[in-house]
């Protein structure tokens, strides 16, 4: 992966288009997420139901405020397993468009720890992080498979090598206490232990 492959991804992106890209779990489908035309051209690519919200990722765990409101007590949660493979979710702001959550009033959120990721997410701001597969399906662990599987209705494929990470835990952080959704790197016990130190 070069400059100019970046640049090229940076450059689709800010043009409405999607690409796919390596987080530090499995490679995700990324669009702007305040493009509808890009956010929906997601959705056509996995065919996935337009009523399943899409996870979003940002660059740091600061820019997780600007789309989602963060109740007190999760703080130590973020600080303690982000950036890393931990899907949270949040209360949505009111700017974010309800196609990418499925008009729920919610938001899922990675912030991702892969190299190649923070400088796309830095350049362009949040975007989608929806696993890149046909919706229902594995996801390739090569750029080759992925290419295989989506040919040209990806405008730039970033290649960050064989990704073949589990999937993310996803904790549920809009209601009194942490609900986790589904285990994935990230231990139950892991994030219980941090929840009981509060």
């Amino acid at each position: 992966m070069t400059p100019a492959d970046i640049s090229e991804a940076i450059v689709a992106i800010q043009q409405g288009r999607v690409i796919i890209y390596p987080t530090d779990t499995l490679y995700g489908l990324g669009a702007d997420i305040f493009n509808h035309n890009a956010v929906r051209t997601v959705f056509a690519i996995k065919h996935r139901p337009l009523d399943m919200p899409l996870s979003v990722a940002v660059s740091s765990v600061d820019d997780i405020s600007t789309i989602a409101c963060i109740p007190e007590y999760a703080q130590s949660l973020l600080t303690t397993f982000l950036p890393g493979s931990l899907t949270i979710i949040l209360p949505k702001r009111g700017h974010i468009p309800e196609s990418i959550t499925g008009k729920e009033t919610t938001i899922a959120i990675r912030v991702p720890n892969h190299p190649l990721a923070q400088h796309l997410l830095s350049s362009c701001g949040p975007l989608t992080a929806t696993s890149a597969n046909i919706h229902g399906q594995h996801t390739p662990s090569t750029i080759m498979g992925l290419k295989k599987q989506f040919g040209d209705a990806i405008a730039q494929y970033v290649d960050g090598g064989t990704l073949r990470g589990q999937p993310s835990t996803i904790v549920d952080l809009t209601t009194t206490q942490p609900k986790i959704l589904r285990e994935g790197t990230i231990s139950t016990q892991a994030i219980l232990e941090v929840i009981s130190d509060e």
